[in-house]
Parts: structure tokens; sequence; C-alpha cells
């Protein structure tokens, strides 16, 4: 529909009202730009299922055009993207009409227009405080099903609200949806529910692993992926999919006329939910939350925000109703969306910015990663304007040039990643991206090792990697010397006090004291904290040598197999296999550390230095009760701190391992447990236990 050149106007028409966010009468000189720009971006979203801006930049553009025509009613016109409910419909499927419109939400993204919200409810009922129900807004394809004497009849897609896709051989592939329901148990004859059919995070990340392997792009999110998938003309593909569905609405009935068995259930939206669930549908009735008051909604929301990253499948928010039928007739709805519901929308968690440079820098194993330097966007609470694009072949298989808009994404904490390039916006002086053959810092010839994706410097002297070495070294998780962080390490290195990591235990304090920032007090602290360093557990010390493959829990295994440090400079690779969590490639790796004459030299260093070469750790209690158990911590702790439960583990003869496996013992799950305890769930002779079940265990 739409050609080359008219995507790259109206995607430059997007920026330019993006820009005018806040100007109104400014857009509203160009209103039919902005009309213009709101359905080229439905047609990408709804048809095509391959948005070039994200959902929150859409809504902020579709927001201004409500203000200017609310502001200037003149300007509304039949065809306006606000005077509708929906989007075009594909070709190729009959299309249908909902037995009701399926309407639109209006959006919130605060907690002001929550309460906004709330005061018009409470206005239009009459009521001082009124029962909310909360559910997740799913992030998937809308969906209509009709239910005729039990049996499933049709399904269809949102299409314009009006009118939509059948679906039904496709719908009948998602093994969530009873192809029968007992409605008729409840007094109703027919029935139209609505939902969402969703991909979980799982069977995404499964489905674009197959898509890259058969040499095809990968798709952006779940959403586009569940959605297109809908759409397939052979059902036999849908299934292979493995879709999900959540349904939430009942938006219209009939019942028996001689059958009161329905009224308690179809009084409340809460209700309603209770029925699906017990008709056999996946409803969100174990998701969902009943308050009064606004206040309760507030809070719950927020507290859901925190959570989401915890969940199987994606949210991009809340959905809160008034509970109440009754009420929800009495206030009654707009011609786009109802007045007795809105979505509270969770923070932007993508956007698109455009690719502006690639920088290569050089990690402490000699690793090459190249980092894209992007316009700043501000994407899930804080500014990105720098992200790492991994290795040569993620940057192949994302297509990825400079001078491209891209799509990114930021999930909670995570570190933001691309998602995807978009080549439709691409206007011809794109670059591509030339990954070096030669370090950017030393100049040595880079090597890739066969099987791996990343290129090395294996020049071991490269500055680069002498300095990051440093950092790692000194760093709170391995020999934590307190006043000594990166920016002092890359001071004392580029002033030429410290040179390697033996150097931290000889620096010149004295020329120290002559650099700006630096007091009696502050050398005072540092000195004694590179002192203290020399006690640290001969673990720590481990993990601080940055031998490749080695954390913090393979460190502590390699601690407890031997009595001093240079003890494992004797061990074979078969050996070495033997320990917990060491398989063939960290045990090649810890053996070539161990024979390298730079790094032996190191350690001699280090140890007529004072380090603590040798294993102190505490002699475990003759048969303690966990000896020869293992352990795995997964989620937060409410009563201990992780290292204070992995020390206990040790302290009773357990073994603490980093990752689910055969081989492990115990997992105990604390709030917010993620994929671990998934993965547990699926290995029949690991115990999963609480917190409490664990201190009950070790006589806590």
């Amino acid at each position: 529909m739409y050609q080359a050149y008219q995507t790259q106007q109206l995607q430059a028409l997007t920026l330019k009202f993006s820009a005018m966010l806040q100007e109104e009468e400014k857009a509203a000189a160009h209103i039919e730009d902005l009309r213009n720009v709101l359905r080229f971006h439905e047609y990408r979203y709804y048809v095509m299922n391959a948005p070039l801006i994200s959902d929150y930049e859409f809504d902020q553009l579709y927001k201004l055009l409500e203000r200017i025509e609310k502001k200037q009613p003149a300007l509304v016109t039949p065809d306006s993207p606000t005077q509708r409910v929906g989007s075009s419909l594909n070709e190729g499927f009959t299309t249908v009409q909902h037995l009701v419109p399926m309407l639109s939400l209006e959006n919130s993204y605060n907690a002001d227009d929550l309460l906004d919200w709330d005061r018009k409810a409470r206005e239009l009922t009459g009521l001082e405080t009124i029962e909310y129900c909360i559910e997740p807004k799913f992030d998937g394809a809308s969906i209509s099903l009709v239910y005729e004497n039990d049996l499933l009849v049709r399904a269809v897609t949102r299409g314009d609200g009006v009118e939509g896709e059948e679906i039904t051989n496709n719908i009948k592939q998602v093994r969530s949806i009873p192809l029968s329901a007992p409605f008729s148990e409840f007094g109703i004859k027919q029935i139209e529910i609505r939902g969402e059919v969703i991909m979980s995070k799982r069977s995404f990340e499964k489905y674009n692993d197959w898509l890259t392997a058969q040499g095809q792009g990968a798709l952006a999110n779940p959403r586009n992926a569940a959605s297109g998938s809908l759409r397939m003309k052979d059902p036999k593909d849908v299934a292979k999919r493995n879709l999900e569905a959540f349904l939430y609405h009942v938006s219209y009935y009939i019942t028996d006329t001689n059958s009161h068995t329905h009224t308690q259930y179809l009084s409340s939206h809460s209700g309603s939910l209770e029925m699906l669930w017990q008709c056999g549908f996946r409803s969100p009735q174990q998701e969902k939350q009943v308050v009064k008051g606004i206040g309760e909604v507030i809070k719950h929301v927020h507290d859901f925000e925190e959570m989401r990253d915890t969940l199987p499948y994606e949210i991009d928010g809340m959905v809160v109703k008034v509970n109440s039928f009754a009420l929800q007739d009495r206030m009654g709805m707009t011609t786009h969306h109802p007045r007795w519901a809105i979505a509270f929308k969770f923070k932007a968690r993508q956007a698109t910015t455009v690719l502006r440079a690639i920088e290569f820098q050089v990690g402490r194993t000699g690793a090459i990663t190249p980092v894209a330097k992007l316009d700043p966007v501000y994407i899930g609470g804080v500014t990105v304007s720098s992200i790492s694009v991994h290795n040569e072949d993620y940057i192949r298989e994302k297509d990825l040039k400079i001078g491209d808009t891209v799509l990114i994404e930021r999930a909670g904490d995570v570190i933001p990643q691309i998602v995807q390039s978009l080549p439709d916006l691409r206007k011809g002086h794109e670059q591509p991206i030339v990954f070096p053959k030669h370090c950017p810092v030393c100049n040595s010839e880079l090597f890739r090792e066969e099987g791996e994706a990343v290129w090395r410097c294996i020049n071991i002297e490269c500055e680069a990697q002498v300095v990051e070495r440093i950092i790692h070294f000194v760093s709170k998780d391995a020999m934590d010397i307190k006043s000594f962080g990166e920016a002092n390490v890359r001071r004392f290195y580029e002033a030429g006090l410290l040179k390697d990591i033996p150097g931290i235990y000889s620096l010149d304090f004295n020329a120290i004291a002559q650099m700006e920032g630096f007091g009696k007090k502050s050398i005072d602290n540092l000195r004694t904290a590179i002192e203290a360093s020399k006690q640290q557990p001969l673990h720590r010390l481990i993990y601080a040598l940055g031998i490749r493959y080695v954390g913090e829990t393979t460190a502590k295994t390699l601690a407890n197999s031997v009595d001093q440090l240079l003890v494992l400079a004797d061990m074979s690779e078969e050996q070495l296999q033997q320990l917990e969590d060491v398989g063939v490639k960290v045990a090649k790796s810890i053996r070539q550390f161990f024979h390298n004459k730079e790094n032996l030299h190191m350690l001699r260093q280090l140890e007529q230095l004072g380090l603590q070469f040798k294993n102190e750790k505490k002699e475990m209690a003759e048969g303690g009760n966990l000896s020869g158990q293992s352990f795995l911590f997964t989620g937060t702790l409410s009563k201990l701190k992780r290292s204070e439960a992995e020390a206990i583990v040790e302290k009773h003869g357990g073994v603490i391992v980093s990752g689910v496996s055969s081989k492990l013992n115990y997992l105990v799950v604390g709030e917010d447990a993620g994929s671990k305890l998934e993965k547990a769930k699926k290995i029949n002779t690991i115990k999963i236990i609480t917190e409490d079940a664990f201190l009950q265990l070790t006589g806590m």
C-alpha cells in the first residue's frame, strides 16, 4: 500500500510531530499530515505486523491529535483516526461482524491520570468510593470468541473493532482455548468473550532461534509473533508456534430464561473471570486484584510493574475496570472507549533512535566488544546513548548499519538491547559496519577461536586488557579494595604509577599525595584497604585473577579442592573436570591460565607480597548435616542475604553450584523466582524448598 518513498516521507513527518508534542497550535496547522502519519503507523502495526515506532511513541502522537480536535472541534473529520475504533483489515480472510464492537481503552501513564479518571467515574456513579478490578494488560493479539450451546463456533480478530477476520481454524490450534465449554451450566446459550493470544517468552525465544536457523530474520517481539501467526494460511503452521491465550471479558451473552445460575457470576467483572476459569479458560483469575478506591489501584499497579519481568509472558501495563456490571452500564462509553475502564501503561521500554557510530572496546580477556553509539533516547526510566552489540555475528544477524534507525528495548533493570534495524527507513547513506582485524588498542592481529562468536586480542600485554584486569582485581566481588575503583585504576595507570596487578601492593603513595584529590586521610584509607586485601580468602583471590569462565561459585569450588593455590597448576584437565561445575571448556581455560609463564610469574610475585595463597577455610563439622549436598538460591531471600545463606551451606558441609542441572540437590526459592525455578521443576531429582524450610534443614 505504501511505497518506499512514502514510507520515508511519513517517517520524516513522524519525527516532525514528535518534536512538537507540546506545540498544539503549530501541529494543528498541519493536522491532516498528522492524521496521515497515524494512519500509516496503524497500517504498519495492524496489517503489516511490522511497526516502525514504539507503542508509546504512537500513543503520544494520537493524544496530540485528540487534544487538537477537542480544542478545535471544527477540525474533526469523519475519517480521523480518533473517530473509529480500530484500523484496517487484512485481505485473505472472511470478514465478520462482532456481536458487540471491540472498543479501545483509554490510556494512562501516571498516577495523576488515574486520579482524574477515578474522579470522573465517581461523578458518573455518584459514589464516594468505587470497587475496581485490576488485571494485567497482555501484550498480544486481541481476539473475540463466540460459543453457542457450549461449542466454539467462531473466532475473530479485532480488525477495525466493528468487523474482524474469521480465524476459527487457526484459533482451534491454541490448546488453552477449549473447543467446548460448559456455559450451559451457568444458564448461558450464546456468549461472546474477548481475550488475547500471546506467545510466552520461552516460546518466542525458541521461535526466533528457529527462524534464525532457517536463515530468516528474527521477529521484534512476542506480540508481532502472535499476531502474525493468527493470520497464517495453514492451521498446522499455527500449531507449531505454541501460542497461548488469556480470556478476560464477557462482551455479550444470551441466557436461558428458566435459569438463574448465571446471576452471581455475571453481576461483576471479577465474577465473570471466575466463571471463565471454571469453564476451562485461562482467565486472569489468579492475576486479578479487587480493591476499593483509587489509592489501592495506584499502589497495586506500581507494585506489579516492579515484578513484570518475573512473568513468563509479556505485559505492557495493567487494566483497571469498575467491577460492578450495573455501574459499568450506568457509566456507558464513548465512540472510542468505555468510560468504566482504563489501561495504565508501564514506562516505555521500546523506542526508536539512530545508530550513529560503533566503538570497539577491549575487555580483560581480550574480547573485542562493539558498542553502538546512539542518539540519546529516554526509555525504561533512563536515557540510553550506548548499547553493546555483542559481536560480529550479532551485527550481521540484526542487519545493522551506521545511520540506521533502530528499535531498542530495555526490560526492567536489564541492559538495553537493539531489537532490530528498520531497513524500510534507510535513505541510502547508511554505511556497513566493518569489524576490525587488528586490536584497536595495541594493533595486534585478532583471533577467533573455532566455534566462538567473539574476536580476541591475544596479546596479554595489551594495555586495555591490563587495565581491565586490574579493575576486576580490585572490585567489590573480587579483592574488595575500597577506595580503589575504576577511576583511580585508570588515573594511576595513566600517571605511570601502576602497570600490573602486583603493582597494587607497591604503589608510590608519596607520588599519589601530589595528585589532586588525595589528602592524608584518603591515602591512609587506600593504604589500609590494600593491606587488608592480603587477608582475603583464597576463593576471592582466584575469582580476582579473572580466569576465563571462572565465576564466584567456580572460584569457591577450586579453592575448596586444594590446600594451596599453586596446586591448581599441577592438576590435569581430567582432574579439574571431576570438580563440581567444571566442564571441558572451564577445565581447559584453568589449565591454560596456570600454564602461562607470565601468569605464574605474577602469582609468585603476589605470594611474596603476602597474599593469602593457603586455603584456611574453617574445617567443616565432622559429618555436617549438609555434607555432599549441593544448593542453589534463586529469587530474593527475606531473612538472609544471599552470601549469608551460601556461607551457612558451606559451614554445614554443603556446596554451592552455579546453575540448575541434574547435579543439583536443593533449589532454595525466594520471592520473584525466575527461570531457574521453571527449569528445576522439570528435573524430578531436585528438591525445591522455601527459605524457611532451608533454615529448618540447617537447624537455624
